[in-house]
């Protein structure tokens, strides 16, 4: 049997990287100054800054549904039948659109809500495709992938408030105290919605902050002190340096963990601007042999 892996954009996974591991990718729309754009197609990673940097009024959507069961139609004169891995239902309507789509395809379209996005659904399309390797059919990749969706830890440090404010994900007030007090937010993923975490004063405690909360995760929650059960990831926007450096610090940490590096998406990076970094991690997958 013959299993599609299908994700989105806000993965992070670019159309080459997507060929190259055999997985689809739908590009996450955009509409910067009234223009419709399309992550990875239409929209570099350079260009979307400096529409960002200039002042642009952005905004995010989510691929129609001809985009989707476009994709679907064509996918399916290949193979049995699709994995479908949107980012979260709690920070999109995608993974809904996508569900109420399926219901047309006779279960060969599985829509999996497993709570991931960024890196962490990269990991997810990952994970499906060495399922889907192993013989599993797109049902059992499904259930397998939301049994364990709790399996993950996301933590964010913002260098400006300027977005969150822009979006009217908080007050004007609080932007400008927070500006004043030179306060770097941390948040965090934990399942479906993005919540606050801690306040820190400076990039370097946001930091440590961020390194002690995923180290307690992994160790209370998967028995990890290591890093061998774990994947370990660093995303930033727009802030390689800082995030090389990140995951230098985890590697002296984790010496037994795999550790990525890439760029958060577009539809993140959107919300929440440049100079952002984040750490997340995923269980490893257990499969029974």
């Amino acid at each position: 049997m013959k299993i599609a892996v299908v994700t989105d954009s806000n993965s992070g996974i670019t159309q080459a990287q997507a060929k190259e591991l055999g997985a689809f990718v739908l590009p996450m729309p955009f509409m910067i100054d009234g223009k419709e754009y399309f992550e990875d197609i239409t929209l570099t990673q350079q260009e979307f800054y400096e529409r960002l940097e200039k002042g642009g009024d952005i905004s995010t959507s989510q691929p129609s549904p001809d985009a989707i069961t476009g994709l679907w139609d064509k996918l399916l004169k290949e193979y049995d039948e699709i994995v479908h891995i949107p980012m979260s239902s709690g920070l999109s309507g995608s993974c809904q659109t996508a569900r109420l789509l399926a219901e047309e395809y006779e279960e060969k379209v599985q829509v999996v809500d497993n709570h991931r996005i960024s890196v962490t659904q990269r990991q997810s399309v990952l994970d499906a495709l060495k399922m889907a390797k192993s013989g599993m059919s797109a049902e059992m990749i499904r259930r397998k992938m939301e049994e364990t969706g709790a399996d993950s830890t996301i933590y964010i440090t913002l260098d400006t408030l300027k977005y969150l404010k822009k979006g009217g994900r908080i007050t004007p007030a609080a932007a400008a105290l927070g500006t004043l007090l030179r306060i770097k937010p941390v948040l965090t993923i934990q399942g479906e919605k993005l919540d606050a975490y801690a306040k820190a004063r400076t990039m370097k405690q946001a930091r440590a902050m961020m390194t002690a909360a995923v180290t307690r995760d992994m160790e209370e929650r998967w028995g990890d002190v290591t890093g061998e059960k774990t994947w370990i990831q660093v995303a930033h926007t727009c802030n390689i340096r800082a995030a090389q450096e990140l995951a230098e610090e985890l590697s002296q940490l984790f010496p037994k963990a795999e550790i990525y590096v890439d760029a958060l998406s577009l539809s993140v990076a959107c919300h929440i601007g440049p100079g952002s970094l984040a750490i997340a991690a995923v269980r490893h997958l257990e499969l029974c042999e």
